[in-house]
């Protein structure tokens, strides 16, 4: 049996659902999305672009992309933050806060070069992206 995950923004006009088991969850901590999302970091929940679909509101989702590389989504309404679509790496980050009875659990933090805010959890602290992503893959100290 597959797992639907489902969430809304922050109004409910738009709604999303993502199936099956996510690809990554974590942390990222890059000027890009630190001021995006308003926070010292940003949690993100990977998963296929294929998997994830507007199920509601489509046409109140707005658009944003300031380096080419992600598709930053929010509702036209109320402005809440839905997802993040990589086009170039097939997949779409689903913004946790939004999922419903979604149990979150980070297993890495990315771009941590850029941190503002230290964090002593015990996870990797990757210096950028993993190399599949493009990045060194190197880990930084805590």
């Amino acid at each position: 049996m597959t797992a639907f995950h489902s969430g809304a923004c922050f109004c409910g006009a738009v709604e999303i659902r993502a199936e099956g088991t996510p690809l990554e969850m974590g942390y990222c901590h890059c000027a890009s999305c630190r001021t995006y999302s308003g926070g010292p970091m940003s949690g993100y929940v990977l998963w296929p672009q294929d998997k994830v679909v507007v199920s509601r509101g489509a046409e109140r989702l707005g658009r944003f992309n300031k380096s080419g590389m992600s598709e930053r989504r929010h509702c036209l309404q109320c402005g809440g933050h839905v997802l993040t679509e990589h086009p170039g790496l097939g997949l779409t980050d689903v913004r946790p806060g939004i999922l419903r009875d979604f149990a979150f659990a980070p297993s890495v933090h990315i771009n941590y070069a850029e941190a503002v805010l230290p964090v002593r959890d015990g996870l990797p602290k990757l210096r950028d992206f993993p190399p599949e992503a493009g990045g060194s893959g190197e880990l930084m100290p805590e």
